[in-house]
């Protein structure tokens, strides 16, 4: 309960709490006691995360099914019968403020809860529309309620909100909230405590729904983290549970791998401790252990217990920092990326001839071009291509290898040699070393990871003590930011060509499946339109405004590149969009989730 000294320090009459939120809203200072804390800390974060105060304007899926809707519903008819009629509306949202049900027994207000988009499908986290019940509620993890002009958007200050987040009765995860809102003239404190009641009964609710299986393998589970801090996943048809050292971790591809390990072993009825390579090229001892139900021969799922296998090298690392090192033409912090040019630098100093593997495009010749140059400067480096198929394979090895030595050698694309042109340079290779020794030139070879398996290359691969794996691009996507201007530096010819920050934030949400051979591709279109100034997000290709996960038949991308070119004539407008594209807001609602479309100024 609020204590009357509390009350009167917050401005109770709404004209007084109205200019408050315009002081805030100018910059002016606002006191403490001019507005009550919880909300004077959302607004600050509205700030933050540049919600617009004079629009709403909302994120839109069209994809709002979810467990808890069936979970929940018994609970909201049963409240929906006793409100029939009156001008209350009663929302359900998920996890992330996205409305799955709402109901309202007033006409009126049904219409402005429309106007302001509080209807299924689009989100009201905070982040999008700024303080709230649902959103704030969300964001703080506790009951919330928002009356009048503390709400930050101000088509919201007719409007009273009581938001309760829901937690899962077995797992504790907040999985989504319940939020009663009315007019603001109506509201009162009795709207909090029924938010309150209603989210306790869905909770309760939930846990009849819980089946018996997931109750034990949610015990296990818990069970199996308080004996270890390590990662501990527990799993079975229906559901996975993984604790934070998990998620911080694993990605979510090794996460798969593991999952898949685990669901063979309880498939076969056996207890494993195995070491498994995971995707991301580390490698793990796992344990998995089955975990019955309560009817006999049940399974109610599986326990894994995952512990990092560290190498020495590895542990080497983890007590030195990983400094940034200079590398000619060649850029990048991420530690990924660090770790593979420490790793080249170092096998080059050792004179230690070395297998580059990695997908086409993500710079393995750039980092062993850079790396000779940072070594030996003066020094000769060539490079030949064995997926040319030249008739004087031979004689190019023993030019530079033998006959006229160059200081080093980069082979690339081994894995294109057939099995002749694969046993003629191992030959070369032999001769080289054992006539030169250590004295024989540093030599590289590049191929693709899963190359380095084939059977046929096993001969020549043992002439290379060892394999360094080149991360794609996505595995260190932040180094765009240095990548991107080195890239422009050499297209701008002259004039001075940089990337915008909203632009930037665009290619790193793509996937570059062609690596930093394919983003050199679209800065070079861009450059042939653009050549000097700053690259903004209209410069770019429309594939680069979405991140869909399919590809597009030809159709699809005509239609995408006319909304994206649309949105950005309405300056990400997306009702004044649909007028000019002669479309429906739904229409491009659906169009932008379906296709993935960043929207201007977002």
């Amino acid at each position: 309960m609020v204590t009357s000294a509390r009350r009167a320090a917050v401005p109770a009459d709404d004209e007084g709490l109205a200019r408050t939120r315009v002081q805030f809203l100018t910059s002016e200072i606002v006191e403490p006691d001019q507005v009550r804390e919880a909300i004077l800390a959302s607004w600050w974060r509205s700030r933050q995360f540049q919600v617009p105060a004079d629009r709403i304007d909302l994120p839109y899926t069209s994809d709002v099914d979810s467990p808890l809707i069936d979970g929940a519903e018994p609970v909201l008819q049963r409240l929906r019968d006793q409100l029939d009629g009156q001008p209350i509306s009663l929302i359900l949202t998920d996890q992330t403020g996205v409305v799955l049900t709402q109901h309202t027994g007033d006409t009126d207000l049904h219409r402005h809860l429309e106007s302001v988009e509080l209807v299924p499908g689009f989100s009201y986290g905070e982040r999008f529309v700024g303080t709230n019940g649902i959103g704030t509620a969300l964001e703080d993890g506790r009951p919330t309620h928002v009356f009048g002009h503390e709400h930050y958007a101000e088509h919201l200050e007719s409007l009273a909100c009581a938001g309760v987040p829901i937690q899962h009765p077995i797992s504790g995860k907040t999985i989504g909230a319940v939020d009663l809102t009315c007019w603001r003239k109506d509201a009162g404190g009795l709207l909090v405590a029924l938010a309150r009641t209603t989210a306790e009964q869905i909770r309760q609710a939930l846990l009849t729904h819980s089946n018996v299986r997931e109750l034990v393998l949610f015990q296990s589970y818990l069970k199996a983290c308080r004996r270890t801090t390590g990662i501990v996943l527990a799993f079975n048809d229906d559901v996975v549970m993984m604790n934070d050292s998990a998620r911080q971790l694993l990605d979510p591809a090794d996460q798969s791998v593991l999952l898949g390990h685990a669901t063979q072993a309880l498939a076969e009825g056996r207890r494993t401790t195995e070491t498994v390579a995971l995707s991301s090229g580390r490698r793990v001892r796992m344990s998995c252990r089955r975990v019955a139900g309560n009817r006999e021969g049940e399974v109610a799922g599986g326990v894994l217990s995952v512990k990092l296998i560290e190498t020495e090298e590895e542990s080497a690392e983890r007590k030195l920092p990983m400094v940034p090192m200079f590398l000619p033409g060649v850029v990048g912090s991420a530690p990924l990326w660090l770790r593979c040019s420490h790793d080249i630098d170092a096998g080059y100093s050792r004179g230690e001839w070395l297998a580059l593997a990695g997908e086409q495009g993500v710079g393995k010749y750039a980092l062993a071009k850079g790396v000779h140059q940072r070594r030996s400067p003066a020094g000769r480096l060539h490079a030949l291509d064995a997926s040319a198929g030249t008739g004087s394979w031979h004689d190019d090895l023993r030019r530079e290898l033998i006959d006229d030595p160059v200081d080093a050698l980069v082979i690339r694309r081994i894995d294109r040699l057939d099995v002749d042109a694969a046993g003629t340079l191992a030959t070369v290779l032999a001769e080289v070393r054992d006539r030169e020794g250590a004295d024989a030139p540093w030599v590289a070879v590049t191929l693709t990871a899963d190359a380095e398996t084939n059977p046929e290359l096993a001969e020549l691969l043992g002439f290379f003590p060892r394999t360094i794996g080149v991360p794609p691009l996505r595995r260190h996507i932040e180094d765009l930011s240095e990548l991107v201007p080195l890239l422009l530096s050499r297209l701008s010819h002259g004039g001075e060509l940089t990337c915008s920050p909203a632009a930037l934030h665009l290619l790193m949400r793509a996937s570059w499946p062609g690596n930093t051979a394919q983003l050199y591709r679209v800065l070079k279109q861009v450059a042939k339109r653009r050549r000097t100034g700053t690259i903004q997000p209209s410069d770019l290709p429309a594939e680069y405004h979405t991140f869909t996960r399919r590809p597009l038949n030809r159709f699809e991308s005509v239609e995408r590149d006319a909304i994206v070119r649309g949105l950005e004539d309405a300056n990400g407008n997306k009702v004044r969009a649909a007028k000019l594209l002669g479309i429906s807001r739904a229409t491009i609602y659906r169009k932008i989730h379906e296709y993935g479309i960043v929207t201007p100024g977002r």
